[in-house]
């Protein structure tokens, strides 16, 4: 049933509010994950692409609204802090808490890592997103060692706007059973450096999605005014709840990564006055920590705040599932971080879960990460000859497939309706931002719930496009 699903979703998009193809082909050439030689994932290509179907619809500049988006090469607005190419990942860590004044997400990286009896000793530092900014702009600069872009999404849904950010005003949306982050083409094969991967959406803040100011849109941040909307087509809520995580592959474990674990982690002993863990004391050597078994998700123990020489010490292993040691949790210092997994994507029926919500008649301004985690089990040193790494995910607002309820009625494709027209020169403009089109195969692609008509200039002539609803075809005159 599950492979016959697959099939289908390969051919048609269905009934997908969002499908987000990410495409990035990470090229890994001598790289080092968290452990020792702390080397980087040279990027050189990461191609991103994504596609949607009626009543939503995407920008990376908050003015060209699009079914689809390929991140590489749409239109982004001047002077952004988006970072997508020639990216060297470096592993982080995070648990997704946001910095309110900067609108960026908070990422740790090793600040320092001291092999122990029965780990890594572990300093980390906050990456420095949230004190430089753009001299033109004032946008807040990323650090190293990640991508991160800026997405904009029109959810056209209800024609109700709730300025308050309460989640339960907003519509649910779902993670595609077809999501999915594998080893690319050309990747070696059972390093595993796929599975420590993951993915972060941070609600920055919206606005009522008639506006159509670009510097209204592209300016929302967190700090925006959650009081009464009153009818102010510019005003901005700042959300900036923490960000959603998907964590894919937590069930996957690679032979290598489990050997590597097991030599590497013994259990910790009990606290004794700070403790130097750096001696075989702080350890019982030889002792075999928590079970590490492909085929089953493993807790990641995030860091979640900064780790300094002065603090308790803290091992890369503290976990009450790994090497037994909870002060490091107890301290705030690691959190066992509950993302959003695979497991709980391929959930079925009733017990699919939500994976984040949107209000409906919105633009809401989101914050995309993408990272290696470092405290994920499977990021160990020799995962860096996983040369290539592709990322595939969807959203949805259908909370049953097909096969959830043995649906057997007419065709559920959601297709958004096309007239071709051979024009003699380029489209150069539409008025209407909120239709989709695409001239370089002269084709016009028009979301029916948004408009019935509108005109765009074909060289220097203004012509017009008009729907009939009852024919569901398009004139141009």
């Amino acid at each position: 049933m599950k492979k016959k699903y697959n099939e289908k979703q390969s051919k048609k998009i269905r009934n997908l509010v969002a499908l987000c193809l990410l495409c990035g082909v990470i090229f890994a050439t001598a790289t080092y994950a968290w452990f020792i030689g702390m080397r980087t994932v040279n990027v050189s290509q990461f191609d991103i692409n994504i596609a949607s179907t009626e009543g939503l619809y995407l920008s990376m500049d908050g003015v060209s609204w699009t079914y689809e988006l390929d991140v590489a090469n749409a239109p982004a607005y001047e002077n952004n802090a988006n970072q997508i190419k020639g990216v060297e990942l470096i592993p982080m860590s995070t648990i997704g808490e946001m910095d309110k004044t900067s609108s960026r997400m908070k990422l740790y990286q090793k600040g320092s890592l001291t092999a122990t009896a029965g780990g890594y000793r572990l300093l980390a530092s906050q990456v420095d997103n949230h004190t430089k900014t753009n001299e033109h702009s004032g946008e807040y600069l990323e650090g190293k060692g990640y991508i991160a872009f800026d997405l904009f999404i029109k959810n056209m849904s209800g024609d109700a706007y709730y300025a308050d950010k309460n989640p339960l005003n907003e519509e649910a949306i779902y993670l595609t059973t077809n999501s999915s982050v594998t080893l690319g083409v050309g990747g070696e094969e059972n390093t595993g450096i796929e599975n420590s991967v993951r993915v972060a959406f941070a609600q920055i803040g919206r606005v009522i999605g008639s506006n159509t100011d670009q510097a209204t849109i592209t300016g929302i941040d967190c700090t925006g005014d959650v009081g009464p909307y009153e009818g102010d087509p510019n005003h901005v809520t700042g959300i900036c709840r923490k960000a959603q995580i998907w964590e894919p592959n937590d069930r996957d474990h690679v032979t290598n990564a489990i050997n590597w674990y097991n030599e590497a982690c013994s259990t910790r002993k009990a606290d004794e006055a700070g403790k130097d863990i750096t001696k075989d004391s702080a350890y019982n050597v030889g002792t075999a920590c928590g079970t590490v078994v492909n085929g089953t998700g493993n807790h990641t123990y995030a860091i979640a705040k900064e780790i300094n020489v002065g603090d308790p010490f803290v091992d890369v292993y503290d976990g009450a599932t790994l090497n037994t040691y909870t002060t490091s949790t107890t301290n705030g210092q690691l959190v066992d971080f509950d993302a959003f997994t695979d497991t709980e994507k391929d959930l079925t029926g009733v017990n699919r879960p939500t994976f984040m919500t949107l209000a409906p008649n919105s633009i809401t301004k989101v914050r995309v990460y993408v990272w290696i985690e470092g405290q994920d089990v499977d990021n160990y040193d020799f995962a860096q000859l996983g040369k290539q790494i592709t990322v595939n995910f969807g959203f949805t607002k259908e909370r049953f497939t097909e096969d959830d309820v043995n649906y057997d009625g007419p065709s559920t494709d959601v297709t958004p309706h096309v007239v071709e027209y051979k024009n003699t020169g380029a489209v150069t403009t539409i008025s209407n931002s909120s239709v989709y089109f695409v001239d370089a195969l002269d084709q016009f692609i028009i979301p029916v719930d948004v408009t019935k008509s509108f005109t765009f200039k074909d060289g220097e002539t203004t012509k017009t496009a008009t729907y009939d609803a009852g024919q569901k075809t398009w004139s141009i005159a």
